[in-house]
């Protein structure tokens, strides 16, 4: 599938970000499939690049949970498994818990506003086929309610946590029979925190999250 592979590149961005962009947005899209080797001689010839940023961006999908290396074979596209997909999002269900009860103690006027306009964002960006933007607009409304809690190591610890669950946010929202859900579910929290009422919030992105546990877990069974 690396015959399909063309370097996208971005003058701001140092070569390796650039590699790793390409690459990650190959194995999300999934024109480089579970189990499949990623030969830094290969990769460096098929960009038109030298192996050390090929190198750097193997070492930055290993970070994200998109490559591993496998002692003897080299470094492949890892595999998704049901325990990983419940690994990450029990961290995040903890997380989510806490940012919602900070975010609805502190959200200010003009900050439920801009997570009213970022609800509006993601369902126009649900009326297009583009995976990459309604991926970065739901994430746009979660940042509004993290922005919100006011705690800035609260905001680290969760984006690393997203990286490690940006793969299977993104196997999430391929399919189009689960926007209509998203919606509602947003929809939910805006409510909630219209009302400033923690325990319906901590219930409903717990339900957002679990929903997407459930479809991405069929997704998994579905590769093996």
């Amino acid at each position: 599938m690396t015959e399909n592979l063309t370097l996208q590149m971005d003058d701001y961005l140092p070569l390796r970000d650039v590699v790793f962009n390409t690459l990650r947005e190959a194995i999300l899209k999934g024109e480089l499939k579970p189990g499949e080797r990623l030969m830094e001689m290969h990769l460096a010839t098929k960009l038109g690049v030298s192996r050390t940023p090929i190198r750097e961006a193997i070492r930055m999908l290993e970070h994200e949970g998109l490559a591993v290396t496998i002692p003897r074979k080299g470094a492949q596209v890892a595999k998704m498994t049901e325990k990983d997909l419940q690994d990450v999002l029990e961290v995040r269900d903890a997380l989510d818990a806490l940012a919602v009860v900070c975010a609805c103690r502190r959200m200010t006027d003009a900050q439920f506003v801009e997570l009213k306009e970022a609800m509006k964002a993601f369902e126009d960006a649900t009326r297009t086929e583009d995976v990459r933007k309604i991926v970065e607009t739901d994430e746009a409304f979660h940042d509004v309610i993290y922005a919100s809690a006011e705690n800035p190591k609260l905001v680290n610890i969760i984006n690393s946590a997203r990286e490690q669950m940006y793969r299977y946010r993104y196997e999430y929202v391929k399919n189009p029979s689960v926007y209509s859900q998203l919606i509602a579910e947003h929809k939910q929290i805006i409510e909630g925190f219209d009302r400033r009422d923690e325990e319906f919030l901590k219930g409903i992105m717990h339900v957002h999250l679990t929903n997407q546990i459930n479809a991405v877990r069929e997704v998994i069974r579905e590769q093996k």
